[in-house]
């Protein structure tokens, strides 16, 4: 599937600040809302105004395209929520085959999913009473029963909460068939209440503080030894020891238990394996800021470590292959991309900027506003950068005027293979003097750098682009996961972001 080229004024509309841009077709419309979706509000639009034009952009679609980008959005972006948003939704638009089936049983990656795409379910089809959860379609059934068989009585125990859907819940509404007796005797555990209370971090940190202690310094040596035991242990997850960093620090393990820990966030297969986003080493590296303790430093050099695996797969830049790249820093980029998330989408804009930075070898680094100013940042130094642009907050205005950033070339003449924005799109030209990127754009390809390329980078997915896509080099990539890189590449391929999706196998 390609992109449509945008040739007639119908195709164009007007952005959140007036300007005008290009619409862009369902598919590519749904795809950049998805994976740049929180399910928050983000500074233009509410919660509930995304998901609705999401909802109505699935009936816009090939089911089969829904499909495939939910299980992409699960397995390649690494977004829970909105994945399981989108095979409900599919649940109600499709029927007759075993579509649904396939997509249910693929994007339900943890033991909580099922009970979360069931709760989901129960709000979107606004039921109530005794009876919320009856009526599921068959194919919808069949997909949650699939997925049970995908999970042991550890993953079961670990997840059995008390929500408004339980494990038990799900199990009387799918009934998945045992495939032997191990499987049965599970499944009667579940429903009986008698799943083995799984010994995790959080239970034996929990049954510690339930402990009376005769002094403070009793308990927080108690503290210390349940924290090296735990470390020892491995039980607790990547994640896990990302976001108790601090936790480990006040507790004052010793310098074998934090050298363990360090190697553990820095492995490069444990990275590899765990998945997280890439903003999640940027919160952790910002929480160990603010502490002064023996080891903060150590952990924070072992975050970096992490982060620059992240980076270590991407193709195409060598010496010859010189590269822009424009952080936009404007008002709109410092909404949070969730209410409980102190990372802002001009964190991720500033992040994916710093990724490409530390593999590319010829390099301009910069950030925009009223105004474009370069930056000079070591290669290797990708957390420590951001929280030097950080700094930087205000030096460029917070308005979103990228075109200076092509201005600023055309001036120079200053030849650039690729030029890549990681921006909202809502591109303007605060002067009100006509300006724009589309202008700047088409006079640098014509004068300066015929094969230059543009990639816009879309870090919130309103639906609209300042170029017309897929014309004079111009293309879209849309997400906040290092994975994003993986669309870049498929573009040097002569594919695009839409073939990368229609390629899942479903």
């Amino acid at each position: 599937m390609r992109f449509n080229f945008f040739k007639t004024k119908k195709k164009t509309t007007v952005n959140h600040e007036g300007q005008t841009a290009f619409k862009m077709t369902p598919e590519l419309e749904l795809y950049t809302a998805v994976v740049t979706a929180s399910l928050s509000n983000t500074f233009y639009e509410k919660e509930t105004d995304r998901l609705d034009r999401i909802i109505g952009l699935m009936g816009k679609v090939n089911p089969e395209f829904i499909a495939k980008l939910a299980i992409y959005t699960r397995h390649h972006m690494h977004l829970r929520s909105i994945s399981l948003v989108l095979a409900v939704e599919l649940s109600t638009i499709h029927n007759g085959d075993d579509l649904v089936r396939k997509t249910v049983r693929k994007v339900i990656g943890r033991a909580d999913e099922i009970t979360e795409i069931l709760a989901y379910y129960q709000l979107s089809n606004k039921r109530i009473g005794t009876k919320k959860l009856n009526r599921l379609s068959k194919q919808f059934q069949k997909g949650i029963a699939d997925a049970f068989r995908k999970f042991d009585e550890y993953q079961f125990a670990k997840y059995n909460r008390k929500t408004a859907v339980s494990l038990k819940d799900a199990m009387f509404l799918v009934h998945p068939k045992p495939e032997n007796d191990a499987r049965e005797v599970l499944y009667k555990k579940i429903i009986n209440n008698q799943l083995e209370i799984p010994y995790t971090w959080e239970v034996a940190l929990s049954l510690l503080g339930q402990q009376e202690f005769p002094t403070e310094e009793a308990k927080a040596s108690a503290v210390q030894s349940k924290w090296e035991a735990l470390i020892e242990s491995g039980r607790v997850g990547y994640m896990a020891l990302l976001r108790n960093l601090r936790n480990i620090l006040k507790a004052k393990v010793s310098a074998r238990h934090i050298e363990l820990v360090a190697s553990r966030i820095a492995s490069y297969d444990e990275v590899k394996k765990s998945k997280q986003l890439p903003f999640r080493y940027l919160s952790a590296h910002r929480e160990l800021k603010q502490l002064d303790y023996q080891y903060t430093s150590y952990l924070m050099d072992a975050l970096e470590e992490a982060l620059a695996h992240s980076a270590e797969n991407l193709k195409g830049f060598d010496l010859n292959t010189r590269i822009l790249l424009a952080a936009d820093v404007s008002g709109s980029m410092y909404k949070s991309v969730s209410p409980k998330s102190k990372v802002r989408c001009y964190d991720i804009g500033l992040l994916l900027s710093m990724l490409l930075r530390m593999k590319s070898k010829n390099v301009t680094t910069g950030i925009f506003g009223d105004s474009w100013k370069t930056v000079s940042l070591p290669r290797k130094s990708i957390l420590s950068n951001i929280h030097r642009l950080d700094k930087m907050e205000g030096s460029v205005g917070y308005a979103t005027n990228a075109y200076k950033v092509i201005h600023s070339l055309n001036r120079t003449k200053e030849k650039y293979a690729k030029l890549m924005f990681f921006t909202d799109l809502q591109l303007w030209d605060s002067s009100a003097a006509g300006n724009s990127l589309k202008k700047e754009w088409l006079q640098y390809k014509k004068t300066v750098a015929p094969q230059a390329k543009l990639y816009l980078f879309d870090l919130v997915g309103y639906g609209h682009s300042p170029l017309s896509l897929q014309s004079n080099d111009v293309h879209l990539i849309a997400g906040w996961s290092n994975k994003v890189f993986d669309i870049m590449d498929a573009i040097e391929q002569g594919k695009d972001a839409l073939d990368v999706i229609n390629a899942i196998e479903l």
